[in-house]
């Protein structure tokens, strides 16, 4: 088993109103801003539980540096969200403390046709009040540098969608929900780090925001959400229209515009 394995971080944070606030303008939704004690939104505990680090501590994608914090250091420097799953117990309110504990699940390493390959999975605990309101596992992938050259057949996404909502990922949005999040990871604002370094072609647009715009949809057909859970597949640029997708089945996808599976998700 490795040694890091069931090491533990609890931070509380005041869940702001004002940051509430700000993350609905961020996401251009409609009417009025949900205030102190309503329901926090779905997925928004992301704009929540900072652990701020000094630059110090920073690696070069300007992400934490592993191997200082729960995460161990695995020699994998490219660090992406694999995919997640959540289970909603209790409503947290916005303008109470919570707590969360971040657990360190599993540490696994594996070799792939793209070298090695590191999976850690942690569980977040989130209580209020001594409630306990939500459970989520997250799954991170570290690995080698790319190879810039490679090129790999993305997984074409479904077609037969009951419904398809377009979205539009533009600089500035991708700097307010990095700032509301905390999240330096330089993909996201660095366009010369994202082609020369980590090979992209763009901007990367976060996993957690499309998984935020699909649970957003799920809520909304379904309403009372228990679980969701959701796997990224293919990275999505910044100047790329992509279609949030629900099936007739309650399957849940984005689809890039060149018609690439780039998120899988479901919900209940």
């Amino acid at each position: 088993m490795h040694a890091a394995i069931g090491k533990t971080q609890t931070i509380t944070d005041r869940l702001d109103p004002a940051r509430a606030v700000a993350m609905h303008a961020t996401l251009g939704l409609p009417g009025p801003a949900p205030g102190s004690d309503d329901p926090l939104p779905l997925f928004w505990h992301h704009i929540y539980f900072w652990d701020p680090q000094p630059p110090a501590n920073l690696g070069r994608d300007t992400h934490p540096k592993t191997g200082i914090g729960l995460i161990p250091e695995l020699g994998l420097p490219q660090r992406m969200w694999a995919g997640g799953a959540l289970d909603f117990h209790a409503p947290l309110r916005i303008g109470a403390s919570a707590e969360k504990t971040t657990t360190v699940e599993s540490v696994t390493e594996k070799t792939g046709r793209s070298g090695r390959l590191g999976f850690v999975t942690l569980r977040h605990d989130i209580r209020q009040n001594g409630v306990l309101c939500v459970i989520e596992r997250q799954d991170i992938v570290y690995r080698d540098p790319p190879n810039l050259h490679a090129a790999t057949a993305p997984h074409m996404a479904r077609t037969d969608e009951a419904e398809a909502r377009s979205a539009s990922f533009d600089t500035t949005l991708l700097f307010r929900y990095s700032a509301l999040t905390f999240n330096g990871h330089r993909i996201h604002y660095d366009l010369d780090y994202c082609q020369r370094v980590e090979g992209y072609r763009g901007l990367v647009v976060h996993g957690p925001l499309l998984a935020q715009l699909l649970i957003g949809l799920a809520d909304e057909k379904i309403g009372g959400l228990s679980t969701f859970q959701f796997r990224a597949t293919s990275a999505l640029m910044h100047d790329e229209v992509a279609e949030i997708c629900a099936g007739q089945d309650g399957a849940l996808w984005v689809r890039g515009p060149d018609g690439r599976q780039c998120m899988i998700a479901s919900a209940s």
